[in-house]
């Protein structure tokens, strides 16, 4: 988990492997509501494999005659798994919608119904995970896999942000996040298009190997479909190449012209990639206990003012309350004391101040930053062996990752 050097239990890992194949990561969306089956919104509970949210998303909507933005779900799930989550489509007769499965690849519309609302973005309570490790290593993997999860289930789980949010194997999307957060476009779209790396796809590497030795037109025809994002942001430069010539706001255009949820991932990532890093130095101080100078948060994310030391230690042991970590923005508050200290010279060491993330060029993408939990809570864990290997089931809130889970239990990184 890039950026995530510190583990909380101590026991030996099981190594292993997984994702061998997607179906050994079964992920399922706890949903915060159920839809009613009436009203205007068409709620479809899909399970798809091999493939992004949004790709599926985007599909659908090209399927349906749609602008994307008719589109909605509470949370992206992974692509190399087997995930069932819902989606809705606004205004959008069911019947409609159920015409279409046939050409949406990989996906299976599990049920489609109606409900009164929309679906949002974070509208649900958590994931549920099952999850099968391959070959593990140690004599007794289940016995130290069920120590990790009682540990983890009394102390929480360090709240790391896995390969996911930053691209595996290119991970790239934080370095794109840095260089707007630096104000440098040319760089976050050079970051994103060009800079290929051993174990691409061939055409895919020639392509951005044309891109970084300046030659877009070639570039763009090298470009497999499959890139849809690289092709649509190549597009606008080519055109501005071909009438007067490519400038700054050629890269802004080739920004703007990616889907509003890919394009606020690049600052997050790097928010991410920083967060691991003040996670992994704020652990070894007790992820369960509370910290002179630490900001505190209740389980809504209201920040816990004027409450006694000692209270605040009991809530934090009750699950009732968190030690929290900045996801660095322009107006995010830092802590004080030995958290404050640590979080601080992060900053200086990156080079970057409070003021750089309101990315002055891409004002849209700018953060205010917030400070989140540095544990989540684990429910529901269990372990058993079987003939295929170690399968691992537990529950975590949403915007958790179970690689977190999983890092504690083999003692890898698990991608």
């Amino acid at each position: 988990m890039l950026n995530a050097e510190t583990y909380l239990t101590s026991v030996k890992g099981t190594g292993g492997r997984i994702r061998v194949h997607n179906r050994d990561f079964y992920v399922e969306e706890i949903p915060l509501q159920e839809p009613t089956g009436s009203g205007p919104n068409t709620w479809i509970w899909i399970e798809k494999e091999g493939r992004t949210t949004l790709d599926v998303l985007l599909d659908i909507a090209r399927e349906l005659h749609l602008d994307r933005r008719r589109m909605g779900f509470a949370g992206m799930k992974d692509k190399r798994a087997v995930t069932r989550q819902w989606i809705c489509v606004s205004n959008t007769e069911p019947e409609d919608v159920r015409r279409i499965e046939d050409r949406i690849r990989n996906v299976r519309f599990i049920r489609v119904t109606r409900n009164e609302k929309k679906l949002r973005m974070g509208q649900l309570l958590g994931n549920r995970f099952r999850i099968l490790i391959r070959d593990p290593e140690t004599d007794d993997p289940l016995e130290s896999t069920i120590r990790v999860l009682e540990e983890l289930s009394e102390k929480g789980v360090p709240n790391y942000y896995g390969w996911q949010r930053f691209g595996s194997p290119r991970t790239t999307t934080h370095l794109v996040g840095r260089a707007l957060v630096n104000d440098d476009v040319k760089g976050a779209v050079d970051a994103y298009i060009g800079n290929p790396i051993e174990g691409e796809p061939e055409g895919v590497f020639r392509a951005r190997k044309l891109y970084d030795e300046g030659d877009i037109e070639a570039a763009l025809e090298a470009m497999p479909p499959s890139m849809r994002y690289e092709r649509m942001m190549l597009q606008p430069i080519l055109r501005d190449l071909r009438r007067d010539g490519i400038t700054e706001e050629s890269y802004i255009k080739a920004i703007q012209v990616l889907p509003k949820p890919l394009k606020r991932m690049f600052v997050h990532a790097y928010q991410s990639y920083l967060f691991n890093r003040a996670v992994s130095e704020r652990l070894p101080l007790g992820i369960n206990r509370y910290v002179p100078g630490d900001i505190v948060i209740d389980n809504e994310q209201h920040i816990i003012h004027d409450t006694d030391p000692g209270e605040l230690e009991e809530m934090i042991l009750n699950f009732e309350a968190h030690p929290t970590a900045p996801l660095y923005g322009s107006k995010v508050p830092l802590a004080s004391g030995r958290p404050g200290e640590i979080e601080r010279r992060i900053l200086e060491e990156e080079g970057v101040s409070a003021g750089d993330f309101e990315c002055r060029r891409m004002r849209g993408l700018g953060s205010h930053g917030m400070r989140r939990a540095i544990r989540f809570r684990l429910w529901d864990a269990s372990a058993s062996e079987g003939p295929e290997g170690l399968t691992v089931e537990f529950s975590i809130p949403k915007g958790c990752y179970a690689t977190s889970v999983l890092r504690e239990i083999m003692k890898v990184d698990a991608a």
